[in-house]
């Protein structure tokens, strides 16, 4: 792939006036990107995985830069079992219905493989785990392609408890077996929307490392949803990644809100437990909440307690759109981080979390 000059090592990318660096540029093509919350289309209607994806959509993913995304929505309460199989037939035909774009991902082998034909590899998760209605569900849904789910969403479950609970007692012996059996699958242990105690016991109990797949720094930006340092040094311990969040109110408490305080985030984890365990996932889709019908922006508001803390506006600014993540790495780059490490927090750190993980 070439790219016009515009002056001086800059270039332009297809037909936006954004210009990015050749250094930006060359590390993105190189690296193995990762954005381990991320799912291809923030659209509540519930029949959107039917739609065709449109020459404009398929364009937007290709030039992302994008080599892999962690699908995952949140499901809970009765029926959770039959959500969490409707959700990964769903996307995972559109996937193979769309596989001039997206390839399905079991393996890191498969993620490598999509970075080589130029495609997004497709990670199936869950935002919760009311799923496992038995122990022996965790492999069952293992085989039907799931290879990561949260333990909890906000709220409590026979699991543990969610970030917006008023008390958190912790892992449950549901929960005991449960990540046990997640580690024997080979499945990705994950803790982002759990509570302070239920994450800390998850860390602890889980003989593998696990993941918070999107969360941020709470010694930044006192939320509930953030996770404390205490936190992120024992995940970093045992070796897992926390992936950042793009989600405006997770943060900063107060606007303006840009890249520049997303990497306050980055940069915090790895002051604290090192370059190694920290990446990206920005909950998102490529480009954004705010641009969501007015309807269904309300509804999302709406479903969460007042704890969240939603502004005017969502996402980050210069953080919303396909190409997002050039301008996460013209930011790293203007920090002075070197190559190696920007390769690190774009993927390479999860990647090596899953290969520690995934059997």
């Amino acid at each position: 792939m070439s790219f016009p000059m515009i002056n001086r090592g800059y270039y332009s990318l297809g037909a936006t006036q954004t210009t990015y660096s050749a250094r930006a540029i060359a590390l993105v093509e190189h690296a193995m990107v990762l954005d381990m919350l991320a799912i291809p289309k923030i659209d509540f209607r519930p029949d959107v995985y039917a739609d065709p994806m449109t020459e404009e959509q398929k364009a937007e993913f290709r030039a992302s830069g994008v080599t892999g995304i962690h699908n995952a929505v949140g499901i809970g309460g009765p029926g959770s079992k039959e959500q969490a199989l409707e959700f990964l037939a769903a996307w995972q035909g559109y996937a193979g219905r769309n596989s001039d774009v997206f390839s399905l991902v079991g393996l890191v082998s498969d993620l490598e493989r999509a970075k080589a034909e130029g495609k997004v590899g497709m990670i199936m998760g869950l935002q919760n785990a009311d799923q496992f209605e038995r122990v022996e569900d965790v492999n069952y849904f293992y085989q039907l392609g799931l290879r990561c789910a949260q333990l909890t969403y906000n709220s409590m479950n026979r699991i543990g408890t969610g970030s917006t609970e008023r008390v958190d007692a912790g892992i449950s012996d549901f929960g005991v077996a449960i990540i046990n059996a997640m580690n024997e699958a080979g499945m990705l242990i994950d803790v982002s929307h759990s509570g302070d105690r239920t994450t800390l016991d998850a860390v602890e109990l889980s003989p593998r490392p696990i993941a918070y797949t999107h969360s941020n720094c709470r010694a930044l930006n006192a939320h509930p949803r953030n996770k404390t340092d205490e936190m992120i040094v024992k995940l970093a311990a045992k070796g897992g990644v926390m992936g950042i969040t793009g989600v405006r109110n997770f943060i900063r408490d107060r606007d303006p809100t840009t890249v520049a305080h997303y990497v306050d985030h980055i940069e915090h984890v790895a002051r604290l437990v090192g370059i190694e365990h920290v990446g990206i996932g920005t909950d998102s889709d490529l480009n954004g909440y705010d641009d969501m019908p007015a309807d269904q922006n309300t509804m999302l508001r709406n479903a969460y307690k007042e704890s969240y803390a939603f502004r005017a506006k969502i996402d980050v600014d210069g953080f919303d759109h396909p190409r997002k993540f050039y301008d996460l790495t013209e930011e790293l780059i203007r920090r002075n981080h070197s190559d190696a490490d920007i390769e690190l927090i774009l993927g390479g750190n999860f990647a090596r979390l899953l290969r520690a993980t995934w059997k």
